[in-house]
């Protein structure tokens, strides 16, 4: 087979079978990007009371806090995925492991200033695969990624190809000049 018509066929199989994983991670993709500017994709950091270092709750009363609350998504440590320190605004975001749920608390108060969902969250593990499955992941998402660079190889060569080849066909000859030996 032709060095054309083999990456034609694989350019355009390639970009068939990978095209809704494409679509999936440029969406979310592009909603990742965006999500500071809309509050339903990622709720916006409060600001909390002011407070130098020594004002600061420590992580056990933080915890206490955030377990008297009473949210079905935070009864244990088991239960937290991370907690985010913000000092410039005084809030702690704790973050759990269930549900994209997220508190935010006022770092010197105690106050919950938020309960909301993370969409962001949730858009990121679609994005990368993890929302369907370990395994889409950790092994075949790289296969998307090598489709994609494959696709953009391919598509350049598939481009190039026929202006290489009129670029040639309308070159003049060289001309052989004649030695006299």
């Amino acid at each position: 087979m032709k060095p054309f018509k083999f990456f034609w066929n694989t350019h355009k199989w390639t970009g068939i079978c990978f095209s809704l994983f494409f679509l999936v991670i440029a969406v979310t993709g592009f909603l990742l990007l965006m999500k500071k500017e809309f509050a339903w994709i990622q709720p916006p950091t409060k600001v909390g009371k002011k407070g130098t270092e020594k004002d600061f709750l420590s992580m056990n009363k933080l915890f206490e806090i955030v377990y008297a609350h009473n949210h079905p998504d935070f009864r244990s440590l088991n239960d937290i995925d991370r907690v985010d320190f913000r000092p410039g605004k005084s809030v702690y975001k704790v973050r759990s492991r269930h549900n994209h749920s997220e508190l935010q608390v006022d770092a010197v108060s105690g106050e919950i200033l938020s309960q909301d969902w993370r969409t962001s969250d949730l858009l990121e593990q679609i994005h990368d695969g993890s929302f369907f499955a370990k395994w889409i992941h950790d092994f075949f998402m790289p296969f998307v990624s090598f489709g994609l660079i494959f696709l953009v190889f391919s598509g350049m060569w598939l481009w190039l190809s026929p202006i290489v080849r009129k670029w040639r066909k309308k070159r003049p000859p060289k001309k052989v000049e004649k030695s006299d030996g």
